[in-house]
């Protein structure tokens, strides 16, 4: 709907289908320039801009830019050669006969016109200014795009998933505190003093009830809130599409997911090839040296553990020796060798072993006097290079030394320029064990019960059907029904299938360390629903902030949602969290002590 109290049209609706007819316009003033006599301003609304020609100069003396003014003007062709074939509406302007300022703007903290989009990003402040005025910068052509494309996203989401007969159902933001791998943030019951609200890491229990329910497909854009410590791209706050259903199986739960995927896609002009490949993620691990593993390149990671075990180097007598291919890197000069060494120490480790294959065949390199003249000779086959080729070297534990190659391999396509945002591969990874240890210095997730071993996803996944009679006899090596979905290096979403037996989820909680009388305390509602009758069950949850953020090719999350926090939680624009009154602490009733209520 154009047309308003304000307005016959929006900016790109103004073509020359409309020459010679007489238009109102609303929007703001995105700039204006003077050429003797006569001034022209882009007035730009959220569809885009047009350009106004004002004669009278007293009709554009008072504008600036991001005035707030509406037009009333003739449509006319823009005179041969003046036409801009990079804009919608370049082949017509307005001339205005009056405008009226409907409101005034200070002088800006930082420009956002569109004429600076094809400018460096240098122009835009930093990123504390953003968010402060983040008014200002969602006006920008580029925040308006994201904004537009989410929605879009949504839509199709919602209608793909309608088609396949899913319910949407809202879940409760205020629920009891249960264990889900990461911290809850908790709100005081004013009513019941001593007591707290928790705010839902996801709504994992809520759609296993249900599902018991009798509703046998559901779905939610849910608003999801974890207390974490801040990393890059995180938010405390955040939304996924959440999706369950009920006699269903995870090929079912992997068909479904795979459509609603290909319908966001297609919503943003981008057809994707079902079904999606699959990697286990032992294989994701050995080949790519990540559980989410960018397969926009090859590349692959080369396990060398064998090859050296008889080594008289010592830094290679380790559980796990692997290597990633340099094309070409024997040009690298010595100081960006150092430089990767540095890099390698920002993420924790030691340093990044390395040998280069000279053009003239030669092994040269700080590891290469290191090794044995028969490890030497048999290197270059081994790892598949050719003369002019380096080789980064990881040794040490298996994880942490892939996960640094799986790093190395990543970057190395970044600085070759391959890493395209608009390529997108897919992949499933699957097979995911259903536990891992409590101790791993490289993981900072909370442990969810008590003993050395914790949920790789969830206490509520389902092992997989060979480890069901004996996952609780080798917690180490016990295999889930769980998948992700990786796009790009980035996981967009995952699931499993769900326990929706008793006596499995009684011994999953007995590995984790969880007694019966806290699983009572902490989802005894959940144990109690079973007992009534559960169906079996499996679900899947996309990131959708991750999601849209692949699809417009952002460099982070918070250029996807509308009011984002920065590092540490914090909100520049409204300065939350902030203190609170002594009146309002005393009323909440964090500081009640029940011992003083007896008194």
């Amino acid at each position: 709907m154009s047309q308003t109290a304000y307005r016959t049209h929006h900016a790109t609706e103004v073509t020359e289908q409309l020459v010679g007819q007489k238009v109102t316009l609303a929007g703001w003033v995105d700039r204006r320039r003077d050429h003797g006599g006569v001034a022209f301003i882009d007035l730009r609304d959220n569809t885009g801009l047009v350009q106004v020609v004002i004669y009278d100069e007293e009709m554009a003396r008072p504008l600036r830019s991001e005035f707030v003014i509406q037009v009333v003007g003739e449509v006319r062709l823009r005179p041969d050669g003046n036409e801009n074939e990079h804009l919608a509406t370049g082949k017509i302007e307005v001339v205005a006969e009056s405008i009226e300022v409907l409101a005034k703007s200070d002088a800006l903290p930082f420009q956002v016109s569109t004429a600076l989009e094809n400018e460096s990003e240098n122009r835009l402040p930093g990123e504390d200014v953003r968010l402060k005025y983040r008014y200002l910068d969602l006006r920008r052509p580029s925040m308006q795009r994201n904004l537009k494309l989410r929605a879009q996203m949504s839509k199709a989401a919602r209608h793909a998933l309608e088609e396949m007969g899913f319910e949407e159902i809202e879940t409760p933001t205020m629920i009891k505190s249960t264990p889900e791998g990461a911290r809850d943030f908790v709100v005081p019951a004013r009513l019941v003093p001593g007591s707290w609200y928790a705010l839902p890491q996801s709504p994992q229990l809520l759609k296993q009830l249900l599902m018991v329910s009798g509703v046998e497909r559901y779905y939610q854009l849910a608003r999801c809130y974890r207390d974490e410590d801040f990393r890059a791209d995180r938010q405390p706050e955040f939304t996924q599409l959440d999706m369950e259903m009920a006699f269903v199986d995870q090929e079912d739960v992997m068909a479904m997911a795979e459509k609603v995927i290909a319908a966001i896609w297609k919503s943003a002009g981008y057809d994707i090839k079902l079904p999606i490949q699959r990697i286990t993620w032992q294989d994701a691990m050995d080949k790519y040296g990540s559980d989410k593993p960018d397969l926009r390149f090859g590349n692959p990671l080369i396990e060398l553990t064998d090859y050296f075990k008889n080594t008289p180097f010592r830094v290679f007598q380790a559980p796990y020796v692997g290597a990633v291919l340099f094309k070409g890197g024997a040009a690298t000069p010595r100081r960006q060798f150092d430089a990767w060494q540095d890099w390698a120490k920002q993420r924790g480790a030691k340093g990044l072993a390395y040998v280069v294959f000279a053009e003239n065949g030669e092994l040269k390199g700080p590891v290469a006097k290191n090794l044995s003249e028969e490890e030497r000779n048999g290197l270059k086959e081994a790892v598949g290079a050719e003369d002019g080729d380096a080789v980064f070297f990881a040794a040490g534990r298996r994880t942490s030394s892939q996960e640094l190659l799986g790093a190395v391999r990543v970057e190395l396509a970044r600085r070759a320029g391959l890493l395209k945002p608009d390529d997108f591969a897919f992949t499933w990874v699957v097979d995911f064990p259903l536990f891992k240890p409590t101790d791993d210095p490289d993981d900072d997730d909370v442990a969810v019960g008590h003993s050395k071993w914790t949920s790789m996803h969830h206490p509520f996944t389902m092992p997989s059907k060979d480890w069901i009679d004996k996952f609780d006899k080798d917690p180490e090596h016990a295999m889930s029904d769980s998948y992700d979905i990786v796009c790009n290096g980035n996981e967009m979403g995952g699931g499993s299938v769900r326990i929706h037996r008793g006596d499995i989820q009684d011994r999953v909680l007995d590995v984790l360390g969880i007694t019966p009388e806290e699983a009572a305390d902490k989802f005894g509602f959940l144990l109690e629903a079973f007992k009534y009758g559960a169906p079996p069950h499996a679900g899947i949850a996309l990131g959708w902030d991750r999601t849209a953020a692949i699809l417009a090719g952002a460099d982070s999350i918070r250029d996807v949602i509308a009011f984002p926090k920065a590092g540490g939680g914090r909100d520049p624009l409204t300065g939350a969290p902030a203190p609170i009154s002594a009146e309002q602490r005393a009323e909440t009733g964090v500081d009640y002590d029940p011992d003083e209520d007896e008194d």
